[in-house]
C-alpha cells in the first residue's frame, strides 16, 4: 500500500500513524537594508577612483613578469618590468576620469595588502593583466574587485586567444579586452559613464579604430554592448565575443603614458644602479617566428613611433629623474630608418640617457650598431634561439648561426654588452642539437646567456603545431605551469624531463667557465655593480641547483 503524505503547516507529526508533516522553511529576518544605511556612505570615500589598473600580486611572492604583448613568467633575472602599458591606458582615460595604478609586483605587495588597497580605492572599473601561468591567481584579484562593486576587465596574451575559456569558469570577470586594449577600454568606460571624450586626441583614436562617433551610451542601447569592438562580455548568462577592433594606425596619436603614476623608484634590473623604465617604440613585428606571442597581440602588423615622439617621452622621463631606458618593442631594430633617426636626434639633443634594446641578428648592420653605441645604447638582448640551422629554419626564424656571430661581434666592437636568449626544445630538437647550441653559445661574445624551454603559447603557430602532433604533456593545465621552469612539451623522442634537464645543464655548462665569471666582475665598474652582476649568477645557480639533474651523479 502506498504511503500517504499529508501536506500541513499546523498539525504536529502523529508518530502513531504514517502521516508526515512537511514544515515550511523559516523566515529569517533580512537585516541587510538596515545595515547598509549605517556602513555605506552616501558619497564615495576620499581616495576612491573611477578606474583602477593593476598588476596583481604573484602566486608565491616572487617577481613575475607581465606585459601587454608578452608572455608571463617568473623572473630568474630578478628583473622588475615597468608597467608602461597600464600608464598608457591611464593616459587615454585622464583627465575625464580619476585613475590609479597598483603595481603589486614592484611594490612586493602581499594579497592582504593588495586587498586593502582595492577596498580603499573603491573603483568603478578594475582592469588587470592576466597571463597563462598566473591565471587563477589573477582571477582572485578580479574576485576581490567584484566584491567591492567594480566592473572587472582583463587583457593580455592569454585572454585574447582563450577568451571563452577564461570567462566561462570565472564568472566574476565581466569583460575581456582582446588584442590591443587601450581604445576599447576607453570606449567601454565612456559607454557606462555616459561621457564624450574631451580630449580631441582620444576622440580621434576612437573614430579611427571604431568608425563610429559619438560614443553610444549603455542607457541608449538597453544594455547591449555588441557595438563595442575588441571585447567580450556577458549577455543573458552567455559569453559574447564582439568583432575585433582595428589596430591603432598611428602610434604618435596616443597620448604619452602617465609614467608618474607608476612606482618608478621600484623598477630595477640587476646590472643597473638606478631605476629604469620602458619606452614602447613600436608595436608588432613583420618577422614570422612560429613561437612568438606577437602573433596573438598584433598579428603581422607593424606600427612605428616617430623619433620626435619618442624623444618627447624621453624628456618627460628625464624630468622624472629616469636616466636609464629600455626600448621595449617586439623588435626594436626592425626599421633602420627609425633607429638611425632616433639615435641622431638623441645625440643632437644631448639627452645623456643610457638605454638597452632587443634585436635579431639579421636586422642590424655595423654602421647602425656603432651609431647606437654613440647614442647611449649599452646592451642589446639578442634572440639567438639555436645554433642549429635546420631548427631555425623550421621555426621560420630567418637567421642562421653565422649571422649571429657576425652581429654580436659588431655590437661588442661598438662597446655594447651582449645578452643572448636561447630556446631549448623547438620542433626538430634533439639532444645532439641542444649540445650544438650550447657549444655555439660558448663561442659567442656574450656577457650573459639565458636558456628557456620552448613554450607553445595559445594562439601561436607553434601552439597549433603542438596540438596537431599531440606533443602536449598529458594533464597539462596552463595556469599550473611556470613555463620558464618546467615545460608542457613532451616529444616522443625528447620527453619533458629531458628538456628540463638540458635547460639546466645548458646554463651550467655556459656559466661554469672562467670567461663568464670574469665577465661578471670586470663588466661592472663599482662594488654595487659587481654585486648586481654576481646576483644574476646567484639567481641562476640557485635555480639550476634546486633539484639534481636527471641522469647526473653527485
Amino acid at each position: 500500500m502506498s504511503e500517504k503524505i499529508e501536506l500541513t503547516e499546523t498539525k504536529p507529526m502523529n508518530l502513531g500513524t504514517r502521516t508526515r508533516q512537511i514544515i515550511s522553511p523559516p523566515r529569517f529576518p533580512d537585516a541587510g537594508a538596515a545595515v547598509k544605511q549605517h556602513i555605506q556612505p552616501h558619497e564615495r570615500p576620499v581616495g576612491a577612483v573611477d578606474v583602477l589598473l593593476v598588476n596583481p600580486p604573484s602566486p608565491d611572492g616572487g617577481i613575475w613578469i607581465r606585459s601587454q604583448h608578452r608572455v608571463g613568467r617568473k623572473s630568474r633575472e630578478n628583473m622588475i618590468w615597468p608597467q608602461v602599458s597600464l600608464a598608457q591606458m591611464a593616459a587615454l582615460l585622464s583627465p575625464d576620469y580619476s585613475v590609479a595604478i597598483i603595481d603589486a609586483i614592484a611594490e612586493r605587495m602581499t594579497w592582504s595588502e593588495f586587498e586593502k588597497q582595492v577596498r580603499a580605492k573603491q573603483p568603478k572599473f578594475y582592469i588587470t593583466q592576466v597571463t597563462a601561468p598566473t591565471l587563477q591567481n589573477d582571477m582572485y584579484g578580479v574576485f576581490l574587485a567584484k566584491a567591492v562593486g567594480a566592473k572587472t576587465m582583463a587583457f593580455g596574451t592569454h585572454v585574447t586567444p582563450m577568451t571563452r575559456e577564461t570567462m566561462e569558469p570565472f564568472p566574476a570577470l565581466d569583460f575581456v579586452l582582446r588584442g590591443e586594449p587601450d581604445v576599447t577600454l576607453r570606449e567601454l568606460v565612456d559607454a557606462f559613464e555616459e561621457k564624450q571624450p574631451t580630449n580631441a586626441q582620444v576622440a580621434k583614436l576612437l573614430h579611427d579604430t571604431q568608425s563610429e562617433v559619438p560614443v553610444r551610451f549603455v542607457s541608449e542601447t538597453n544594455g547591449d554592448l555588441s557595438h563595442i569592438k575588441g571585447m567580450a562580455w556577458r549577455k543573458d548568462g552567455k559569453v559574447v565575443v564582439n568583432p575585433d577592433r582595428p589596430f591603432i594606425p598611428n602610434l604618435d596619436d596616443l597620448p604619452l603614458p602617465l609614467h608618474h603614476l607608476l612606482p618608478l623608484d621600484k623598477y630595477r634590473v640587476p646590472m643597473m644602479k638606478t631605476p629604469y623604465t620602458f619606452i614602447v617604440s613600436s608595436r608588432g613585428c613583420s618577422a614570422g617566428c612560429t613561437y612568438c606571442i606577437k602573433h596573438v597581440s598584433y598579428q603581422w602588423s607593424l606600427r612605428l613611433r616617430s623619433p620626435e615622439n619618442i624623444v618627447a617621452e624621453l624628456k618627460v622621463l628625464k624630468k622624472l629623474g629616469i636616466d636609464y631606458i629600455h626600448m621595449y618593442a617586439d623588435l626594436f631594430t626592425l626599421s633602420r630608418d627609425q633607429v638611425v633617426g632616433l639615435c641622431k636626434l638623441m645625440i643632437q639633443e644631448n639627452l645623456n640617457i643610457k638605454w638597452t634594446c632587443n634585436s635579431r641578428v639579421d636586422y642590424v648592420d655595423e654602421e647602425m650598431l656603432a651609431l647606437m653605441g654613440k647614442a647611449g645604447c649599452w646592451m642589446i638582448a639578442w634572440g639567438i634561439e639555436s645554433g642549429n640551422y635546420e631548427i631555425l629554419k623550421h621555426a621560420r626564424k630567418g637567421a642562421d648561426p653565422a649571422k649571429a656571430a657576425r652581429a654580436l661581434s659588431w655590437s661588442h666592437n661598438a662597446g655594447m654588452k651582449n645578452w643572448g636568449y636561447f630556446i631549448i626544445g623547438l620542433p626538430g630538437e634533439t639532444e645532439e642539437s641542444i649540445q650544438e647550441t650550447i657549444e655555439f653559445a660558448k663561442k659567442l661574445p656574450l656577457d650573459i646567456a639565458l636558456f628557456h624551454i620552448a613554450a607553445p603559447y595559445p594562439g601561436t603557430p607553434f601552439f597549433f603545431e603542438v596540438v596537431k602532433n599531440g606533443w602536449f604533456r598529458p594533464g597539462t593545465r596552463w595556469e599550473e605551469v611556470d613555463m620558464d621552469r618546467s615545460t608542457v612539451l613532451d616529444y616522443p623522442h625528447l620527453r619533458a624531463e629531458r628538456l628540463e634537464y638540458w635547460q639546466k645543464r645548458a646554463f651550467r655548462e655556459w656559466a661554469f667557465r672562467p670567461g663568464p665569471i670574469w665577465t661578471f666582475v670586470k663588466s661592472f665598474n663599482s662594488w654595487e655593480g659587481i654585486k648586481s652582476g654576481l646576483d644574476i649568477a646567484r639567481q641562476h645557480l640557485n635555480w639550476v641547483s634546486e633539484t639534481p639533474l636527471a641522469g647526473e651523479s653527485g
